[in-house]
């Protein structure tokens, strides 16, 4: 059984899922929540709750691999520069905990979990739904963290059969 953290990064908002995923694929559901820091006083305030945050989920539930969301550009470069630096905090704590940070596009988590890298939030959320049996409404946040963990799941899954690092994989011709 491998247990898998994943977390989508927002400068208001981060969502943090947890899946655990066994020698067969199944996935089962651990825990998700959606941190919300926009109450904070300040910026830097925002950010060392995001790392505390992540670091108590991780103290709690021992994941012992990360999937994060990259970050695309934004058409405000101010928002573009916040993201950063929530995901920045997000990975601190990771890092700071020994795991093993690996990154994804958003549209290839949106291809692992609905089958579409255009999908929206709701197919996104409908989807971590049906696919860890989870009952009722998720935070949009948390579905998407959710989705970033079952996307490494699956991921990770395919290389180890293949034997190939995700590197490979990746090459710019």
């Amino acid at each position: 059984m491998i247990r898998i953290l994943g977390i989508d990064p927002g400068s208001q908002r981060t969502g943090i899922g947890i899946v655990d995923v066994d020698a067969a694929g199944k996935l089962s559901h651990v825990f998700h929540v959606a941190l919300a820091v926009a109450g904070e006083d300040s910026f830097p305030q925002r950010l060392k709750r995001i790392f505390e945050g992540v670091d108590d989920v991780i103290a709690a539930h021992r994941p012992v691999e990360c999937g994060i969301e990259r970050v695309f550009m934004a058409r405000n470069a101010d928002s573009a520069l916040k993201l950063g630096q929530a995901r920045g905090a997000a990975i601190c704590a990771v890092v700071h905990r020994g795991i093993a940070v690996h990154e994804y596009a958003a549209t290839e988590v949106k291809k692992a979990v609905v089958g579409g890298g255009r999908s929206d939030k709701s197919q996104v959320q409908h989807m971590i739904g049906i696919l860890l049996g989870l009952k009722g409404p998720i935070q949009a946040d948390a579905a998407d963290a959710l989705a970033i963990a079952v996307a490494h799941a699956h991921t990770r899954s395919s290389l180890e059969r293949v034997g190939i690092a995700r590197t490979a994989w990746r090459r710019r011709w």
